[in-house]
């Protein structure tokens, strides 16, 4: 699933085409909608593009090849933005669909509000092709909370550092990031030294979308500290966070970093990409649909972020989840849709051929390297291994992060300084957790 779906692009219309749409209004997990008279049924819904709705079907019509017995409906979503808010509504009034993708923005809320299949028990049985240990553990994120696990991610997103040869050549920088980095010698000061020559070159140095991974992943990087593990917020009082944050915020005041959201309409962050005005953007594998479109993919290549020392950090991964509707028509069935769906022969039938997204599962990690692209592809697995969700004590209040990043955004433009941004977000979740 591309992480295009679940940034927050100031409400983008993430997705399905008006041919594709179907409202979740019509869906029922209890209603056997797709049920064959002797079988099980599953009815599963998420948002996504054609290309991804494609696929989708693709796997639905294997897996029914592999299951006579369980028929399988896909019911998409038009919108991110009403997906959650119909989901929840459903789930209260028990015409759900069986199994369900959430936004790992919404995540949380969902399992705060107690209307998932527990599923560690089913994860560790003999019929599961998803154990716990699996998956990448610093991803499961919000979905598992006092030892449950409450769903999984159906792939994962790690906002690498693509970077432009092209634009790096024309602001007189010779150095490659991605071998720097090979070296351990991708450091803070290397990286904003690259993006001061190309400011004064009269480019963009490097585009963000302003988003929980973007905040997190520099402080991050920079070996500073956004939550505590008691879900405090405490970036506010850590100096090397503040410090960290400063830095980031000048540059963005500066000009030489963009936030991709603000751009203006013709002059957005994948059209100055394209056209070598830019030398890095922060984003996931998705682009390169991206590149390749533009046919110059052998520009551009990635690189993780930097960090003082030079050395590997971590930062954020986005990912969507996949969960189970405790009241689904047929458990069993949904459970062995589930597990299928996540597995590594899942996810690799998903996402190869230039799929658009890193499997959150071991064992199907050829499929980001299968054809080479970009270069440096490991750094994507890489960053995955190490990486992490967005902070659960986040996650599971609606539009908490959302009004962090209006916060950032702020700072970002100027309009705020760096403490007392920090303070207003702290304030925040102090606020937004005890409700």
């Amino acid at each position: 699933m591309t992480r295009l779906t679940l940034r927050s692009r100031t409400a983008t219309v993430l997705g399905v085409a008006t041919a594709l749409s179907l409202t979740l209004a019509a869906c029922s997990g209890s209603s056997g909608s797709a049920a064959g008279e002797d079988g099980g049924s599953v009815v599963w819904s998420t948002w996504g593009t054609p290309e991804e709705l494609g696929r989708f079907e693709e796997f639905n019509a294997d897996f029914m090849k592999r299951h006579t017995d369980i028929r399988v409906k896909l019911e998409p979503v038009a919108s991110y933005d009403d997906y959650h808010s119909k989901l929840l509504s459903q789930l209260t009034s028990d015409t759900a669909p069986d199994v369900f993708y959430i936004g790992d923005d919404r995540l949380g809320q969902f399992v705060d509000a107690g209307v998932l299949l527990p599923l560690s028990d089913r994860m560790g049985s003999e019929e599961s092709k998803t154990k716990p240990e699996d998956f990448y553990p610093g991803i499961f994120g919000a979905a598992e909370s006092d030892g449950e696990i409450y769903a999984a991610p159906n792939d994962t997103n790690p906002d690498a550092l693509w970077y432009d040869k092209v634009a790096l050549e024309a602001a007189g920088i010779a150095e490659d990031p991605a071998e720097l980095a090979a070296k351990d010698a991708w450091t803070t000061d290397a990286y904003l030294a690259m993006n001061d020559k190309l400011a004064a070159a009269g480019l963009t140095g490097s585009m963000f979308w302003n988003y929980w991974a973007t905040h997190y992943s520099w402080i991050s990087a920079q070996g500073g500290a956004a939550y505590a593990d008691d879900g405090t917020f405490v970036a506010a009082e850590d100096p090397t966070t503040v410090e960290a944050v400063d830095t980031l915020a000048r540059y963005f005041q500066e000009g030489t970093f963009a936030v991709a959201d603000t751009m203006p309409e013709g002059a957005g962050a994948d059209t100055m990409f394209l056209t070598h005005k830019a030398g890095f953007f922060a984003q996931g594998r998705y682009t390169i649909g991206t590149v390749r479109s533009a046919g110059e993919e052998d520009s551009y290549d990635i690189v993780r972020w930097p960090t003082p020392d030079g050395k590997a950090a971590p930062t954020g991964v986005a990912a969507s989840y996949l969960a189970i509707n405790p009241d689904a028509s047929d458990v069993d069935a949904a459970f062995t849709f589930w597990t299928e769906f996540l597995s590594a022969e899942g996810q690799s039938f998903r996402l190869r051929g230039g799929g658009n997204a890193v499997p959150s599962i071991k064992g199907a990690d050829e499929v980001v390297l299968e054809d080479g692209y970009p270069e440096h592809a490991q750094t994507f697995l890489d960053m995955r291994d190490i990486g992490f969700a967005n902070y659960p004590a986040e996650a599971v209040v609606p539009g908490l992060a959302t009004d962090i990043s209006s916060l950032m955004l702020t700072l970002y433009e100027g309009k705020s300084d760096t403490p007392t941004t920090l303070g207003a977000a702290a304030g925040l979740v102090a606020e937004k957790t005890a409700k």
